[in-house]
Formats: C-alpha cells, structure tokens, sequence
C-alpha cells in the first residue's frame, strides 16, 4: 500500500531498493545490467515512457539480447492511449518489488525519470480520480469569466496558487477539484516533499559525463535510433490508429518523426530537432539530479572508465549499504 503519511513513521517498500539513474544516453541501462547480474539482482525501469508498448526504439528500451538474461520489469505494461499515472507507477513497482524480494533477489532501480525517483523516495498523495462533471463546470466557468479559476484558488489554497499561472486552466482545474473533493488543498497534499525521505537518498546513484561527452552520446543515441527503425515504429503506431495519450505523447522524437511521415520537414531536420529537445531533457534531468546529491545521492563518474571499471566501483558502493 501506497505511504501517504507524513509523520517520522512513514515506511517504504521501496526502502532496501538500489537505484541507478542518470541523463539519457549516460549508459546506465547497460551498466544497471551488468550490476544486476553480478549481484544476481532484478531491474525494475525507472522511466515514464518505457511502460508503454509498443514504444521501443524511441524509448531506447533494450531489446532481449541486450538485458543480459536479467529479469526487466515495468516495461510495455500499458497501451499508448491511455494515462498512466505516477501512482499507478508506484503501486506496480511496489508489487514488482514484493515478488522479486519474495524470490530472495534484489531489485535495482534504473532509469532516468527524475519525478519518479523524487516519488520513490517521498512518497505520494493518492489523489482522488477525475470528476468530470465538476471539471466540465469549471471549465464553463473560467470561459465565463476568465480568471475566476485562479481568484478561486488563491482564496482557498494561495500556496497553491501562487505557482501557477492566471491561464493554466488544466492545473487550476485540477487544484480546484482536488479541494472541492477532499476538502484539503492541494498545496498540502504535496507538502510531503518537505518531509524527510523515507527512502534513503545514499541508495541512489547517478551515472555522470561532462556535458561536452554526454551531448556528443545523446546526439550519436539519436542517430542510432533512427538507424535502428525508429521512423518504423511511429509508422506502425500510426497505421494502427493508435492515438498517443497525454503521457505518452510527451515521449521526446516521435512528434518529429510522425512530421517526417507526413512530408513536413525532412528526416535530417527531425534528428537535429530530436538532439537538441533530448539535450534540453538532459539539463533538466541535471537540475533534479543536482537536488537528489544535495540529498546525499552520489554521483559515478563514467569519464574514462570501462564498462567493467564502473561496475566493479558501483558494486562496492552498494556493498557499502548492506
């Protein structure tokens, strides 16, 4: 069951669980292999995109002959379509986590999802599901009078209100609802990132390159994707009326592909445009990892080492925990 308290008791499933992140095209999802079968351990994917199915190529999800007879888990467990919610995220992983410490394995978290490891590592609120009828009258509202939403909010929840924008009617939406419905405001729903982790932040490791090299690997991953059949894959999620849903269609490079099928701009301009939005990913991702060190998670160092050199000092550092 989901922690959602936020008293010094809290507890976690997820608390003797390793974690390997890092930016894309860090070579975590080869390093997290080549750890997990040294210590005969399970990988459970710490990415949003890659539950889907479906999305392979685009995902850098690796296919069978590349996870090394490691069991993966979290990958290709929902259709494209649908929204699939940070909190269904975790109750998965939580089971996939009960069956491989029922098992005597241990699982290693890898993937490089910032908000899901924050999640992991604070915990969440179960947020109370969509009531559409509330938000269609909201919505009718605020075309009503415009900044009603937001004059709303701030009466009710200023913290809240504060962060967003007069014109983000989904988010407005979305905080009005959740305190017509519980009767909290959201504000302090989410105030569980002020608490202390409940997972400690010593577990988590983060795969690091200086940027010059990293950029020179996401541009390379790009290219090594499109190679790999990458226009293909958003060709048959195309043809097979598959409509991305709201967290699938943020997936970085398939928007640019599918403008490629439709005779929009040239496959040399979507690898440039799919580069640079990966690279922009990349320093968001930093700025998370930055706040996850402050925590006390540790960055490796990969510049100039071997697979086999990375492995052998993350191994020791895990030891380090037991």
């Amino acid at each position: 069951m989901l922690e959602t308290s936020r008293s010094e008791s809290r507890k976690s499933a997820f608390a003797s669980c390793l974690f390997l992140s890092g930016a894309t095209a860090s070579g975590k999802t080869a390093l997290g292999v080549r750890v997990a079968q040294e210590l005969d351990a399970e990988i459970v994917s710490l990415d949003s995109m890659a539950i889907y199915r479906g999305m392979d190529v685009g995902t850098a999800k690796p296919p069978l002959e590349e996870r090394g007879g490691v069991p993966h888990h979290l990958f290709d467990v929902a259709d494209p379509a649908r929204e699939y919610s940070l909190v269904e995220y975790l109750k998965t992983a939580e089971k996939a986590v009960s069956e491989i410490e029922g098992r005597g394995k241990r699982a290693i978290f890898v993937g490089g999802s910032p908000l899901y490891l924050k999640a992991i590592l604070f915990g969440v609120f179960e947020s109370p599901s969509a009531d559409r009828a509330l938000r269609e009258a909201l919505r009718r509202r605020e075309e009503e009078e415009p900044g009603a939403l937001w004059r709303e909010l701030n009466e009710v929840d200023p913290a809240a209100a504060a962060r967003l924008h007069p014109n983000d009617v989904k988010r407005l939406t979305r905080a009005l609802e959740v305190f017509k419905l519980t009767g909290v405001p959201i504000s302090e729903h989410q105030a569980q990132f002020d608490d202390a982790p409940i997972v400690d932040p010593r577990r988590v490791f983060i795969l690091t390159w200086p940027r010059e090299e990293l950029y020179r690997r996401i541009n390379l991953r790009v290219r090594t994707m499109v190679e790999d059949g990458f226009l293909d894959e958003v060709r048959r999620l195309e043809e097979s009326d598959v409509e991305l849903g709201p967290t699938a269609s943020k997936a970085v490079g398939y928007r640019e592909m599918a403008a490629v099928l439709r005779g929009e701009q040239t496959l040399e301009d979507a690898i440039e445009r799919v580069s640079q939005a990966t690279r922009n990913f990349a320093k968001r991702q930093e700025t998370w990892f930055r706040s996850f060190v402050k925590l006390g998670a540790r960055r490796i160092d990969a510049e100039n080492k071997t697979l086999d050199e990375l492995a052998a000092e993350l191994i020791d550092a895990f030891k380090e925990l037991d």
